[in-house]
């Protein structure tokens, strides 16, 4: 499948995510890790949602232009949660990871991982987006997660796959895999298509 329609193209995914390089992995497609150092993540005020999402991993992907040939494709990503039109990012500490969440207790918000496909002659943009519903988490619980988890490197604060998931997520609609990082079965779709 992707492993043989790529056979002779060197893919490289532009993330220092585990969650990402993990089930970009299971894809069965084989991959190169590459990170550019300090890429600013602002974006213009104007944009809202996956408009976000989709600028900030095309911004990503035009750092390794330089890089691309005939036979190179990069892949980049950017997830933002997107609640009551504010963008919730990575805490910057404890008390940030714990207002976040407050925020996001007995409510519901929504996941968007903007995409970018890079090749020498062709870029693709695209998104995904879920929404998530949490019940309404007490203090300790809250307190709990970021004690020991210690979600900074997560928008929104929290993982989908860890102990606040498992007790505070009450339904998604839309792509669980999106939740974690990467919308694997729209990515396989576009990237059968891509070339």
């Amino acid at each position: 499948m992707l492993h043989t329609k790529y056979k002779d193209f060197k893919i490289i995914l532009a993330s220092q995510s585990p969650r990402r390089q993990q089930l970009l992995k299971e894809l069965g497609l084989d991959f190169e890790i590459l990170i550019l150092p300090d890429i600013e993540e602002n974006y213009p005020e104007n944009l809202k949602s996956h408009e976000i999402a989709l600028f900030l991993a095309e911004h990503k992907a035009s750092h390794y232009k330089h890089i691309v040939d005939e036979k190179t494709i990069v892949i980049t990503a950017d997830t933002i949660v997107w609640q009551d039109d504010e963008v919730l990012g990575k805490p910057v500490d404890f008390d940030d990871a714990v207002k976040i969440l407050s925020k996001l207790s007995g409510n519901s918000h929504k996941v968007i991982t903007g995409m970018c496909l890079m090749a020498k002659e062709k870029v693709k943009t695209f998104f995904s987006e879920t929404e998530v519903f949490f019940k309404t988490l007490s203090k300790d619980e809250i307190k709990y997660y970021v004690e020991n988890y210690r979600p900074y490197d997560k928008a929104g604060a929290y993982g989908i796959q860890e102990w606040i998931g498992f007790v505070g997520i009450e339904k998604i609609n839309g792509p669980y895999f999106n939740v974690v990082g990467l919308p694997v079965q729209k990515l396989y779709t576009e990237l059968m298509n891509f070339i």
